[in-house]
C-alpha cells in the first residue's frame, strides 16, 4: 500500500514539474491572465497613473514577473528605465521628456529574451492608466478610481503571457519585452525609449503592440493595425487564424498607442485591439468584464504571428498614409463607434447620456447609413459627413435597426 502511494506521489510530482517546465496550456494561460489583470486593475493600485504609488507597485510586479520568466534586465536600472517629464507652463509647448529636472517620473519596465541572434523583436504594452480620472476621463461625476482593466491591464497581462510562451520557442530572433508608462499622457514612455533605446534599434526587426485586447466580442473581431508598414504582414494573418477570429486590418502605422513611436523610427509595427466599449476611460472598466477566454485566443494568435514571421528575413519597412489626414469636426454625436464593424455604415457601440445621439433616440447596435445629405459607407465617410456641421445645426439621420430603416433628427 505504501509502495503504491509513493508511486502515486511521484507521478503527481512529475506532472507538476513537467507543467512548470513546459509552455503553458490554455487552462494555465487563462489562470495567469486572470490573476495578472485582477492585480493590475485592483483598487489598491489606484488607477496606475504615472508617477503614483500605484504605478510603482505595478512596475515592481512586472519586474518580478520578468525575472521569474528568466528575462535579462534591459533597463538603465535593472529592469527599470526611469524618465522624467517636465510639463511646460505654456500650454502651446510640448512636454519635455528626459531624465533631469523636476516633473513627473515614470518607469518603463524592460526585459530581454536572448536567443543569440542579431535580430530582435520588440513586444510592448502600456501599464499606466488614468488614476482618479482627470482630463482623459469620460466619466461624468465625482472623481473615482479608473482601474483600466481593458485599458491596459489586458495588454500588459498578454505581454506577461507571451514571455512564458516565447521562452520555450526556438526563435531566430531575440525578444525585447517593454511595459510602457505614460502612454495615457501622450506616449511618453515609448517616446522616451525610442530616443534612448537600451538596445541597438538597428537590430529591431519589427514591433508588436497590444492595447485594449480584453474585450473580444461575440463575432471574435480582432483589429490589426499597421499591416501596411511591411509587405510581409498581410499575407500571414489569415493562414494562421486557427481560432476563426474575424481579422479587421488597417494599413496605417500611426495611431493613439505606443506602436506609433516605433513606426516614426521607420520600423514595421503591428498593433492589436479588440474594440472600443462603453467602459472606455471610465471607472467601470473593471477586471470582471474581461473576456479571459477571448484574451487567450488573442495571445495565441499573436504568438502564431511571431512564429510565422520568424522564418522571414529582416522585414522591409513601408511608410503608410497616416490617420492625421482624417477630417476635423467641431461637433459630436456622442456615440462610441464600433471599430470592429466592417459592414456598410457606422455601427454604434455605445451612446453617451445627454448627448445629441441619445436625445435623437439612437441606441447601441444602430447602424448609421445616412447623416444629412451624405451616405455613410464606413467610418471615414461618417467622419466626413460629421465635419460639415456646426454647433446649433440639426439634420436627419437614417439608421438601420433590426433590419428596418428608421429616420430621426439630431441637433448638435
Amino acid at each position: 500500500m505504501k509502495y503504491r502511494f509513493s508511486l502515486y506521489l511521484i507521478s503527481i510530482l512529475s506532472i507538476f514539474l513537467f507543467s512548470c517546465d513546459g509552455p503553458p496550456n490554455d487552462e494555465k494561460l487563462l489562470s495567469n491572465l486572470n490573476e495578472d489583470v485582477t492585480f493590475l486593475a485592483a483598487d489598491d493600485l489606484g488607477g496606475r497613473a504615472i508617477g503614483t504609488e500605484g504605478e510603482e507597485k505595478a512596475a515592481d510586479y512586472l519586474a518580478k514577473a520578468f525575472k521569474k520568466a528568466g528575462l535579462q534586465p534591459k533597463g538603465t536600472e535593472g529592469f527599470f528605465q526611469p524618465f522624467t517629464v517636465s510639463k511646460p507652463s505654456n500650454p502651446h509647448e510640448e512636454a519635455v521628456i528626459g531624465t533631469d529636472g523636476e516633473g513627473i517620473t515614470g518607469r518603463n519596465v524592460v526585459g530581454f529574451l536572448d536567443k543569440k541572434s542579431d535580430k530582435t523583436i520588440v513586444i510592448g504594452a502600456h501599464f499606466d492608466h488614468l488614476g482618479m480620472g482627470g482630463s482623459g476621463s469620460l466619466h461624468r461625476g465625482d472623481s473615482a478610481i479608473h482601474n483600466g482593466a481593458d485599458d491596459n491591464a489586458s495588454g500588459t497581462a498578454a505581454l506577461l503571457a507571451l514571455t512564458e510562451i516565447l521562452k520555450h520557442e526556438e526563435l531566430s530572433s531575440n525578444v525585447l519585452f517593454i511595459a510602457f508608462s505614460g502612454e495615457e499622457n501622450g506616449l511618453w514612455g515609448s517616446n522616451y525609449f525610442v530616443k534612448n533605446p537600451t538596445i541597438d534599434l538597428g537590430s529591431v526587426n519589427y514591433m508588436i503592440n497590444m492595447d485594449m485586447v480584453g474585450r473580444l466580442n461575440e463575432e471574435k473581431s480582432l483589429a490589426v493595425y499597421g499591416v501596411g508598414t511591411s509587405p510581409s504582414f498581410l499575407s500571414i494573418l489569415d493562414p494562421i487564424n486557427s481560432d476563426s477570429l474575424k481579422i479587421v486590418t488597417t494599413e496605417s502605422g500611426v495611431g493613439p498607442s505606443d506602436h506609433t513611436s516605433f513606426y516614426l523610427q521607420d520600423l514595421p509595427v503591428l498593433h492589436f485591439f479588440t474594440g472600443q466599449h462603453e467602459d472606455y476611460h471610465k471607472p467601470s472598466d473593471d477586471s470582471d468584464k474581461i473576456n479571459y477566454e477571448g484574451l487567450v485566443k488573442v495571445v495565441r494568435y499573436i504568438s502564431r504571428v511571431i512564429k510565422q514571421l520568424d522564418s522571414e528575413p529582416k522585414l522591409a519597412f513601408t511608410k503608410t498614409k497616416d490617420s492625421s489626414d482624417s477630417p476635423r469636426f467641431t461637433v459630436s454625436m456622442g456615440v462610441v463607434p464600433d471599430y470592429m464593424y466592417d459592414g456598410k455604415g457606422m455601427r454604434v457601440d455605445g451612446v453617451s447620456e445627454g448627448k445629441p445621439a441619445q436625445v435623437a433616440g439612437l441606441l447601441k447596435g444602430d447602424i448609421v447609413v445616412q447623416l444629412g445629405d451624405s451616405t455613410v459607407y464606413d467610418m471615414m465617410s461618417y467622419m466626413r459627413a460629421l465635419s460639415a456641421f456646426q454647433k446649433g445645426d440639426e439634420t436627419k439621420v437614417i439608421i438601420e435597426r433590426s433590419g428596418q430603416q428608421v429616420e430621426t433628427v439630431v441637433k448638435f
